[in-house]
């Protein structure tokens, strides 16, 4: 698939296990997966790292094998699911540490540019988000390109 704003591929991807059943070695029950999604969701991680903790500390592949719901609908019947999507809250956070390094070299027109290219991936996001009726309709991202100029 290509990049939006350059016009390459990339070969880069994940291996997924090829089973669909969970492996013979684990020997985790579901309920002790839920309850550690739960738990480390209430220290802050995202749903992502908590796969990934999952993986490498609790001998967990893959959540849904196992409990037969992913990280995130285990969060969201536990009420303990981010208030916004994690793609979104990236960008969001990417755009925050381009802003402040603009604010220190405001010379720097190169990442003016790439301010603008994540800030309009932000707002193709929050619209697809907006009529999937996973974020609120009133849900509006501020633009600091606009004041930068």
């Amino acid at each position: 698939m290509a990049r939006i704003h350059s016009h390459r591929h990339g070969k880069s991807h994940q291996t997924r296990p090829t089973s669909k059943s969970p492996p013979a070695w684990t020997n985790v029950k579901p309920e002790e997966v839920k309850s550690t999604a739960l738990k480390l969701a209430k220290e802050g991680l995202t749903p992502s790292r908590i796969g990934m903790v999952l993986r490498d500390d609790h001998a967990v592949p893959l959540v849904k094998p196992i409990t037969g719901k992913s990280v995130m609908e285990i969060l969201l019947e536990g009420k303990s699911a981010p208030k916004l999507p994690q793609d979104l809250q990236d960008l969001i956070d990417r755009a925050k540490r381009v802003q402040s390094h603009l604010q220190v070299h405001g010379g720097d027109r190169k990442n003016v540019h790439s301010l603008e290219l994540i800030e309009a991936k932000i707002y193709r996001l929050s619209k697809y988000y907006k009529d999937a009726g996973i974020l609120p309709k009133d849900f509006k991202y501020n633009a600091v390109v606009a004041q930068l100029a």
